[in-house]
């Protein structure tokens, strides 16, 4: 979070730093150009460029094929309650992470009470004050505090007038004054000047915010000096109201009102009295002006597009173009509170069942990920349906001809598993590498111990399964209660086992046999958020058990944790599925 905040910061102040530059180049022209250009630096403390980078990372103007890894084929019985990691002790923190929030707090609240009591200040005033017969745009109130003239308000401004200002100005000076006043309601100089004071409160510890926000009142008063000049009034008379109105009242400018008296008083006097007209803006400043404004939204959100994951598409290039999609479906809601019978099953005849199973594990399956994973969350701001589904579809009749092998039909029913997500429940989903500690299988010092299957091709057919005896290639049975059982490559292994451990396992054994696996049971690497066991038998809390370290020894190989880089799975968008 902290260098994220920095980021921003420096950003920002770089943005400033250009502004200034390019108010330089405006420095004859018209002041409200430059009071423009330096709002926008202002704005930009609260427009993060992070975030239009978001904006241009969710633009779809590309798409990329998912590549399917290997995976068992697979059926899932075992318990399927939400799991979380164990805890593990936390790590030392510096203190300044704990402080900074704290201080950052009291500053804000700080600056927020300091103008709230202005505020509250200048309402009761306008709340006290009496109307005042004037011909003029918004209502105009005499108030006996003493202070300037002033608007206040934002969205139904009023003009406050110290009493018994009109007997100390001239007709000529006094409409000068009003002109100067008209000029802040008329650009809303209220609205921004509000903006400013928030930028001022949440960044209230960076010194150029409060450089910018005297640059603003400079330049806004400077810009209503030039209307007043410019619609006729006399340089002398203007200068010399505005100094009898300084004599009169005591207060210096009240916060959250535009007024007359604000910024540099001395300079301002000569300003008005030389009254050089500022210069119009030619051609080229106006493209200078137009293709800044316009690169400072336009990069960041092209940045995000470039640089964003590619969105994953339920189609491979493998298929030639063509759209592979189960030829009926049927989704239903699951009402039962049971989570334990969940059930996912890609059958032979070309029949894909989940029964009781969450979406987001469906989204899993879909993708190769295991059922359990972490590695597939929601977008900030999305949500997942809370219902649970039945799905049944089946392929097309002919889709498999006999002796397709078991991996084939199993990528071709993901593919259409992916384009029924798609369809039904409108799913987008893109893929994020990341970063993070992980497991990796390897072999042991004595070599591997696995024995050889007496299938001989990995590629190989099969006739339904079962899982209940002899469960044919490419299957694995059990899980840590029951150990593991089929005939499979070590990635496959790798990929069912990642359902049961507490961060992601990576096969990097470099073994590309097909082989008998059979494990006893081992202890639980995650809880649920209670505490209990993950399913319902007892003998999980005996310490005696084997761990998932130990079953891999027995195999020859080794789990050691490293870091590596990984897809996560991020679901922009998913609603609940239309009708049948």
């Amino acid at each position: 979070m902290i260098p994220a905040i920095a980021n921003h910061l420096w950003q920002s102040t770089l943005f400033a730093a250009a502004a200034g530059l390019l108010t330089l180049a405006l420095r004859r022209n018209h002041a409200r150009t430059r009071y423009c250009v330096w709002l926008a630096a202002s704005v930009k403390f609260l427009l993060p460029f992070s975030l239009l980078v978001t904006l241009g990372s969710h633009i779809e103007w590309r798409t990329a094929p998912e590549i399917v890894q290997p995976v068992a084929y697979l059926i899932v019985e075992e318990a399927s309650q939400p799991f979380m990691a164990v805890p593990k002790p936390a790590a030392a923190r510096i203190p300044t992470t704990e402080t900074l929030p704290a201080v950052w707090t009291l500053g804000f609240l700080v600056v927020v009470l300091y103008w709230g009591r202005k505020w509250l200040r200048m309402r009761a005033a306008v709340r006290a004050a009496s109307p005042m017969p004037l011909a003029f745009p918004v209502p105009v109130r005499s108030s006996t505090a003493l202070m300037e003239p002033g608007v206040f308000g934002i969205f139904r401004p009023v003009l406050v007038l110290p009493a018994g200002i009109a007997d100390r100005l001239t007709p000529v000076q006094l409409e000068a004054i009003l002109a100067h006043e008209l000029c802040h309601v008329r650009h809303r100089d209220n609205l921004a000047s509000t903006m400013h004071m928030f930028v001022e409160a949440i960044f209230w510890f960076h010194p150029l915010v409060w450089w910018l926000g005297a640059r603003l009142v400079e330049e806004r008063e400077r810009a209503c000096d030039e209307e007043v000049l410019r619609l006729g009034s006399e340089p002398q008379v203007y200068a010399e109201g505005i100094l009898t109105v300084c004599e009169f009242c005591l207060e210096s400018p009240l916060t959250c009102v535009a007024g007359v008296t604000g910024s540099d008083l001395i300079k301002r006097m000569e300003r008005i009295m030389r009254h050089r007209a500022a210069e119009a803006l030619n051609g080229w400043k106006k493209i200078v002006l137009a293709t800044t404004g316009a690169a400072a939204l336009a990069v960041p959100v092209l940045v995000g597009t470039l640089t964003a994951p590619p969105r994953l598409m339920a189609q491979s290039s493998a298929t030639g173009g063509k759209r592979l999609e189960f030829e009926v479906a049927s989704i239903k809601p699951n009402k039962s509170p049971d989570l334990s019978k969940a059930l996912i099953q890609w059958l032979p005849s070309g029949r894909f069942i989940s029964t009781n199973v969450p979406l987001i594990r469906v989204i899993a399956a879909a993708w190769d990920l295991p059922l359990q994973s972490q590695r597939v969350t929601v977008a900030s701001g999305g949500r997942m349906p809370d219902d649970i589904y039945d799905i049944e579809a089946t392929a097309e009749k002919g889709t498999f001809p006999p002796g397709v092998s078991t991996m084939a039909r199993y990528h071709t029913m993901q593919l259409m598993l992916q384009a029924l997500l798609e369809d039904r429940f409108k799913l987008r989903i893109r893929r994020e590498p990341k970063e993070q500690l992980v497991y990796a299988l390897v072999v042991g010092k004595g070599g591997p111990k696995l024995e050889k299957s007496k299938f001989q091709e990995q590629n190989c057919s099969d006739t339904s399964p079962t899982w209940v005896s002899n469960p044919a290639c490419h299957f694995l049975d059990g899980g840590q209660d029951r150990g593991l059982h089929g005939s499979v490559t070590t990635t496959q292994v790798v990929e069912y086992v990642n359902n049961f451990t507490d961060r992601p396992l990576l096969d990097k054994t470099g073994l590309t046999g097909f082989y008998d696996i059979q494990t006893e049971g081992w202890a639980p690497m995650r809880v649920t958020p209670d505490g209990a066991p993950q399913s319902g038998d007892a003998s999980v809390n005996n310490p005696d058990r084997p761990t998932l370290f130990n079953v891999f020894e027995k195999l020859g190989l080794r789990m050691e944790s490293q870091k590596a880089v990984i897809d996560m799975y991020v679901i922009d968008h998913v609603e609940r599925p239309s009708e049948n």
